[in-house]
């Protein structure tokens, strides 16, 4: 019996995208980077190596947002 996604609880909707997002997460070193991808991250990545800036550690800027909210 084929059952419509909006007969499902939300919650039950939730946790089946979640267990699909997981599994492409997982799968993911099968999808190919497309040219303009790839040299993105190459300049990211030479951004990254010519400032060093590591960025504010995931705990202040948490913080900050909660102070903003």
């Amino acid at each position: 019996m084929a059952t419509n996604l909006q007969d499902l609880p939300l919650a039950d909707r939730i946790r089946l995208v979640e267990d699909l997002w997981d599994s492409i997460a997982a799968d993911q070193d099968q999808l190919p980077l497309t040219a303009s991808q790839r040299e993105e991250l190459d300049r990211r990545l030479d951004a990254f190596e010519h400032d060093g800036d590591l960025g504010e550690p995931a705990c202040r800027v948490l913080e900050n947002i909660r102070q903003v909210l």
